[in-house]
């Protein structure tokens, strides 16, 4: 199976060139403030090396716009995050597919909000706003085993594949890799493997705890023979560690980590794929020359 190549940390990459952003809304603000910048990061990345680029609509959730600007306006700002990707690929020429983000629909790092019973007011117009223009689903940063279900059955009519992709607790050491749920990452791959999902990743998490967790799942999908293998895939992101009292990804603009460089972040990289990752890219703080670094020496060596 060859290996995709994602793009990087879009809204990191949004405040690095100086797009507005600022809280609550976050990278939600450039699409309507400053959508040439959020169409040049696209193209960036597309032009670093990327195969797939992930639509701008990660903040597009009541927790950062607010309820009452989600509900009058969640759906059109999830379809210009989709267009102005969309618009990206165009301009670039190149056969780049376009992932259509849908985020934690109750803040990330916060299994414990997930609410199952409002999740398809939010869900949806999400789905709906960029189901005309996405190529693929993905459901990212993932806290839980229920919200990845959840979000996944709404969508299981729709012939797209569908890629989850888990964050996991980084904050201090476990015997196995585990969910910010505390669930097991063997669980969660598990419980994806007769759901027709096409490929489960990991994401906005520590470098250090991804191997562990790639392991697991191709451990997982070895031995589930006969089942549908899907495609495992890592974008980390490049935070300082958090202790557990900081532990929140929407209290403010975490530190990035000075060490990962291009260089390092292709080390971690390259031992993800040794172990069996088909899909590498990059979350939050990680940019195109990143990603281009990842084209270079993973695409062409």
């Amino acid at each position: 199976m060859s290996l995709i190549i994602l793009d990087g940390g879009m809204g990191r990459e949004l405040h690095r060139r100086g797009a507005p952003f600022r809280q609550p809304e976050w990278s939600a603000l450039a699409l309507t403030e400053s959508p040439h910048i959020v169409t040049e990061t696209h193209l960036d990345f597309i032009h670093a090396g990327a195969e797939v680029i992930t639509t701008n609509a990660y903040a597009v959730v009541p927790f950062h716009i607010g309820r009452s600007r989600f509900q009058n306006e969640g759906e059109n700002l999830a379809q210009t995050a989709a267009q102005l990707a969309r618009d990206a690929v165009e301009q670039s020429g190149k056969n780049v597919q376009i992932a259509g983000s849908l985020p934690p629909l109750f803040g990330s790092y916060r299994p414990d909000l997930f609410d199952v019973n409002h999740a398809a007011e939010i869900a949806l117009p999400l789905i709906n706003g960029q189901k005309n223009i996405v190529d693929i689903w993905l459901a990212e940063t993932q806290s839980s085993i229920a919200e990845a279900l959840f979000v996944r059955h709404l969508l299981r009519d729709d012939e797209r594949e569908f890629w989850v992709s888990f964050t996991l607790e980084d904050t201090h050491p476990h015997t196995e890799p585990i969910l910010r749920s505390g669930e097991t990452v063997a669980d969660a791959v598990a419980a994806l493997m007769s759901e027709n999902v096409a490929a489960v990743l990991f994401n906005c998490s520590q470098p250090e705890v991804m191997a562990d967790a790639v392991g697991v799942a191709k451990k997982v999908m070895d031995t589930h023979s006969g089942s549908l293998k899907m495609k495992i895939g890592v974008y980390a992101n490049a935070f300082e560690p958090q202790t557990e009292q900081m532990n929140d990804a929407n209290d403010g603009l975490d530190a990035i980590r000075p060490d990962i460089t291009p260089e390092h972040y292709l080390q971690w990289a390259k031992i993800w794929c040794e172990l069996g990752a088909n899909i590498v890219g990059g979350c939050c703080g990680i940019t195109p020359e990143h990603i281009a670094q990842l084209q270079i020496a993973l695409k062409y060596n």
